[in-house]
């Protein structure tokens, strides 16, 4: 591939939607509907995040995760979180072992079930938060610590978190420096009338087909290279950091409701992945471009767990879904009345390249 960050060729461009392609008519196989889950999940993959996947019980979370990793070629292994679950039990343990021909004893590392491509952890908020703390240096240094001694994870290496929305009690809630290594909290719904029918056809007249590989690990690998280089407009990247700043209640810019509803909003993190989501979406639709829209269509996934509302917001029943569509709104009309730095009437009046819809 081209080193040159700015000059993705013609034959890569149109390889990362063939791709996008073959993995959605693979996982049609076995799943049915969840388009948009589907495209969240691979966003996320290919821009090295990790994903919380919110859903009640029975809407093909784990078979998704499981399908995506055959679909990948991809090593996977599924954490079932209890309360009684140790960060031994996740990142594995040393243990002393004899030499027999010499009679030595050394300890030896077991590796735990983290050491896998796609880690599926089921019901993440039913372990204390000492458990779910061993996952926080795997996803962010992507290497487990043990005995003073640092082991390297395999790439690509990808968390999945799954939370039960409906059983709050004996769970633990995931602290806020938790949540924030996530970079999508993707909302799992119920299948439409047609998806059901569809759904009991495929799982009660016969057996599952099964997943063929699509992609290699590698070219995963050179796929989430390409996401990096995917050049965005100076227009844009001030729309994703105004878009984020805004979320705040603490900043002079933040709108009345944001400031009313709001406990604290997304740090710099969120502008990151903001940016990085942006341009996931634009490669695999084959543009090499991100755009403004690329960055909204992504907000949703990227804000909806860093927007913590206050009592008042929540007895009202507003969420942050609520708040980010209006944040999106208003945060247009502002710029176009030009009421803020010179940058933002820059925003929406440069002419960049929208999405391909």
């Amino acid at each position: 591939m081209p080193d040159n960050t700015n000059d993705i060729d013609a034959e890569t461009l149109a390889k990362v939607p063939e791709a996008r392609r073959k993995l959605r008519e693979e996982l049609s196989r076995v799943i049915v509907g969840q388009e948009a889950v589907i495209d969240q999940l691979l966003i996320c993959l290919f821009s090295r995040g990790h994903a919380l996947l919110v859903g009640v019980p029975g809407l093909a979370k784990t078979l998704l995760v499981r399908s995506l990793a055959q679909a990948l070629d991809l090593t996977f292994s599924r954490i079932q979180f209890t309360p009684d679950l140790m960060p031994a039990d996740v990142t594995g343990t040393e243990v002393l072992q004899e030499d027999r021909t010499s009679g030595t004893r050394e300890f030896r590392f077991i590796r735990g079930p983290l050491f896998s491509n796609i880690v599926l952890g089921d019901e993440i908020n039913r372990t204390p938060p000492k458990t779910q703390a061993a996952l926080l240096e795997a996803m962010q240094e992507y290497q487990v610590t043990c005995g003073g001694k640092r082991h390297n994870l395999d790439l690509p290496f990808f968390v999945l978190a799954t939370q039960n929305p409906i059983e709050q009690e004996g769970t633990y809630p995931l602290p806020e420096a938790q949540l924030d290594r996530f970079m999508f909290l993707i909302s799992v719904d119920y299948p439409t009338r047609d998806e059901e029918v569809r759904i009991l056809r495929l799982t009660t007249e016969g057996e599952m087909p099964p997943i063929r590989p699509v992609l290699t690990k590698q070219e995963i690998l050179d796929l989430q290279h390409v996401v990096r280089r995917v050049p965005i407009a100076d227009h844009v990247l001030n729309y994703a950091v105004e878009l984020a700043r805004r979320t705040r209640p603490s900043q002079n810019e933040s709108p009345d409701f944001i400031k009313t509803s709001v406990t604290w909003g997304g740090g710099p993190r969120a502008s990151q992945f903001l940016v990085l989501g942006a341009k996931a979406n634009a490669i695999l639709e084959g543009r090499k471009e991100a755009s403004i829209e690329d960055v909204k269509l992504v907000s949703h996934p990227v804000l909806r767990h860093r927007l913590v509302t206050n009592f008042a917001a929540s007895a009202e029943g507003i969420t942050s879904d609520h708040l980010i569509d209006r944040l999106i709104d208003n945060t247009a009309r502002h710029a176009s009345a030009g009421l803020d730095d010179a940058r933002l009437p820059k925003v929406f009046g440069s002419a960049g390249s929208q999405p391909n819809r």
